[in-house]
């Protein structure tokens, strides 16, 4: 089993939208960095574990857990040109994007913030940390991953 931590911009789509989702699942979409997609495409595996963590707000924080649903599968939106996601460059033949399916399981009464993970000695490693590191879909190890779970009080 892997982890990942998944960014999401709650006014765009929180953990509580997910939450809300019928079956708590929804197709993680429209990831348009070749290093995230090489993750989503080469890496990530049904039944894998994710720390859904909303950015670009007020306190950014890990709030929640989800797993992964699906296998990884063509990103259907970059072939729709009403989407946000819509890709001109890509073609079906030849698949540029893809997704997985992400399913609700926890949202944490104690998030992790920013903050906490920056000043954690035993999180100087997590890729969340690392100057200049942007990325939407990023792995996590097995150890930051126990370390979070406790600081979030969920067994």
């Amino acid at each position: 089993m892997n982890y990942w931590l998944m960014k999401s911009e709650p006014d765009d789509f929180s953990i509580d939208d997910l939450q809300m989702c019928e079956q708590q699942t929804v197709a993680w979409q429209g990831i348009r960095n070749y290093q995230a997609r090489n993750y989503i495409r080469d890496q990530i595996a049904l039944g894998d574990l994710v720390l859904f963590y909303h950015s670009s707000c007020k306190v950014p924080a890990i709030v929640g857990l989800a797993n992964i649903s699906s296998q990884p599968q063509i990103d259907v939106s970059a072939f729709d040109d009403r989407s946000a996601y819509f890709d001109m460059k890509s073609d079906a033949t030849a698949p540029r994007w893809w997704q997985v399916h992400i399913q609700f399981m926890a949202k944490f009464s104690n998030p992790v913030s920013l903050k906490q993970l920056k000043a954690d000695p035993l999180l100087q490693d997590m890729v969340l940390v690392a100057k200049g590191t942007r990325l939407s879909v990023q792995p996590v190890t097995q150890e930051q991953y126990q370390h979070i779970m406790k600081l979030t009080n969920v067994d």
